[in-house]
């Protein structure tokens, strides 16, 4: 499809009822904490700094090549979390060490039983009073837990007191909570105004409209967990140890594998037992299905969700849905009177909306294949379209008009109409809801809240863009570039993580996406007839893939989500194509699968309707 020319990880642990199990330990004081040689129950422990004096003359400190304390704490930490408690009492009485310090381990009761002033002074230490008496923290020193290089004191103590405002706002104590404000938040006000007149205005309102209001939700919610969190990423991780970190760094070294694992594509996770890499040949590199049933270029083309439909469009006016057990026409949606350029299946995959040149949008029930909604406001043509996470919402953007940039409900009402000047390209919503991200034909990328409707950010790009992608973790975009290029950048910063360079773009809508098991492939169509597919974590391309016709643009790929070894691409010589790896066994499965359907005739008006399972796709 042409252009159109015209310009225009916290270290907190989970909440555990009754304390934490190491709180339920009364573990003694370990290395960066009290050096006490008196446990908690009375007994005199034999440890100096946390080490018996036995085990320090007879094992080395070094584990092939890693500190033995550090992997000795991991290990009782990591066996805590399995749940093989005793295994851990018997660890850390045998090595001498400690997960964490008896200062760390009161803090943390702290924070979960809302001692807000006990919570303070063990974080952050107190001034000794006259006399030197008062609290006792590290021997005595009144600093506190030791806090990563640039810690902002000042920002935790806000963190403290805000919980502790919005608790005494909960239990409807407007006195004390007033006071706290006044005395306790108010002094913290520098460069938090806006933070503080947002608190201010919570006065007044009752405990469920603070809770909404707030984005908070009540004291025996998650809300002290979440505060310990977030107040842990401040604390030294060699005093409290950040949640699950065996299991964290287990994930990284698997991460790390995946990474340098060029064809790396299996559903399943890599075991731990022995190195990771997969084999070229469980890749999808060869075309085991052309699908002619199109009659005219392909443009847009997108799976189900669940894998078992996909849907196909572009210069024809009709909209092709192939069953993909057997990729036969399940349904021709006909009522579009132009090209139509866009498509997207709703969450659930119940509706598919088709965006048209004939200035309409239409949606459609998929399990019907009958139109039960058109969107008619636009006076030019509809260019994209994205569902809300819900389902319950869509947006449609436009070149241009009053609706160039649109919220409809369900039912068809117009939500919401974003105030707009340029001319929407394309746009997709996160999937946690938070971001909706628009290209323009004027190469601005414009992020917003979808929950506010603000704009979050624009920035101007050199190079016109023709497609948008979001990842199902909703922490990136995927960007195809006029000048060849494809762009992975970070939705919250901005940052292009990677560029992917190969494929030739210049004159032509191209629109890229993810794919693999996990989102860890880049895969693009080109205008020199082929199909480019990257490593994402590395940028290295992997395959680049012939199969449509010369000279001609592939216009579209699709990866299915439930089968990570298919995908489809569409291209201008109107046909679709289905790859997988060689040695599949869709084929087989796909003939005993029609040889057990009778022949259906095409139902309903206007050509929507199951049609015929006889065989009418070319086996390559």
């Amino acid at each position: 499809m042409r252009y159109d020319p015209e310009p225009s990880t916290s270290n907190g642990s989970e909440h555990v009822s009754n304390a934490s199990q190491h709180l339920l330990r009364q573990k003694s004081a370990i290395t960066n904490g009290a050096n006490s040689n008196t446990m908690p129950n009375g007994r005199t422990s034999p440890h100096r700094n946390g080490v018996p004096s036995s085990v320090a003359r007879s094992s080395p400190r070094s584990f092939y090549g890693h500190d033995r304390e550090e992997v000795t704490r991991l290990l009782i930490q990591g066996l805590d979390d399995l749940g093989y408690h005793g295994a851990a009492d018997k660890l850390s009485e045998e090595s001498g060490y400690e997960v964490e310090s008896l200062a760390v381990a009161q803090f943390r009761e702290a924070i979960l039983q809302g001692d807000w002033e006990q919570a303070e002074v063990l974080l952050l230490g107190s001034e000794p009073p006259d006399g030197g008496g008062g609290v006792s923290i590290r021997n005595g020193d009144h600093r506190g837990l030791e806090l990563v290089d640039g810690a902002d004191r000042e920002q935790l103590r806000f963190h403290l007191k805000t919980q502790k405002y919005l608790e005494l706002l909960e239990t409807k104590d407007l006195g004390r909570a007033l006071l706290v404000l006044r005395q306790e938040l108010r002094p913290l006000e520098q460069n938090r105004a806006s933070e503080l007149q947002h608190l201010s205005s919570l006065l007044g309102n009752v405990p469920d409209q603070v809770k909404n209001l707030a984005r908070w939700d009540g004291a025996r919610g998650q809300s002290r967990q979440l505060l310990l969190q977030e107040l842990s990423r401040s604390i030294a991780p060699s005093v409290m140890i950040p949640q699950h970190r065996l299991a964290v760094l287990l994930y990284q070294v698997k991460q790390n594998q995946i990474s340098h694992c060029l064809y790396h594509n299996p559903s399943s996770s890599p075991s731990l037992f022995a190195d990771h890499k997969c084999d070229r040949s469980q890749f999808p590199l060869h075309t085991i299905l052309e699908l002619n049933e199109n009659a005219g270029e392909v443009w847009a083309m997108e799976f189900s969700h669940d894998g078992r439909r996909l849907a196909t469009s572009g210069k024809a006016t009709d909209v092709l849905i192939y069953d993909t057990s057997v990729f036969q026409v399940l349904y021709r949606l006909t009522g579009h009177t132009k090209h139509v350029a866009y498509l997207a299946w709703s969450p659930d995959d119940s509706k598919l909306i088709t965006c048209s040149h004939d200035q309409t949008a239409r949606v459609w029930d998929a399990p019907s294949g009958q139109q039960i909604l058109k969107i008619d406001h636009h006076a030019h043509p509809v260019t994209a379209a994205a569902w809300s996470p819900d389902g319950q919402s869509f947006v449609t953007g436009s070149l241009h008009g009053n609706h160039r940039l649109c919220l409809w409900s369900i039912n068809g009402h117009p939500i919401y109409n974003w105030p707009i000047n340029y001319r929407v390209q394309d746009c997709a919503i996160s999937p946690n809801g938070k971001r909706m991200v628009v290209i323009s034909s004027e190469s601005q990328l414009v992020v917003y809240n979808f929950q506010t409707r603000d704009e979050a950010y624009c920035i101007l790009l050199k190079s016109r863009m023709t497609c948008i992608k979001i990842s199902r973790d909703s922490q990136y975009m995927l960007v195809n570039m006029a000048d060849g290029e494809v762009h992975l950048i970070k939705i919250e910063t901005t940052e292009i993580v990677r560029r992917f360079l190969g494929q030739q773009q210049g004159e032509f809508v191209i629109r890229s996406t993810f794919g693999g098991a996990d989102q860890n492939l880049v895969i693009s169509g080109s205008e020199d007839s082929r199909i480019y597919i990257w490593h994402k974590e590395n940028g290295t391309l992997i395959e680049t893939l012939e199969g449509h016709q010369t000279p001609g643009c592939v216009n579209v790929v699709a990866w299915n989500p439930a089968d990570p070894c298919m995908f489809a691409s569409g291209g201008d010589d109107r046909k679709v194509r289905i790859w997988s790896k060689e040695d599949s066994d869709f084929l087989a499965k796909r003939r005993r699968r029609l040889e057990g359907k009778p022949s259906i005739s095409p139902t309903g008006r206007g050509g929507n309707g199951p049609y015929s399972y006889e065989p009418s796709a070319r086996i390559l």
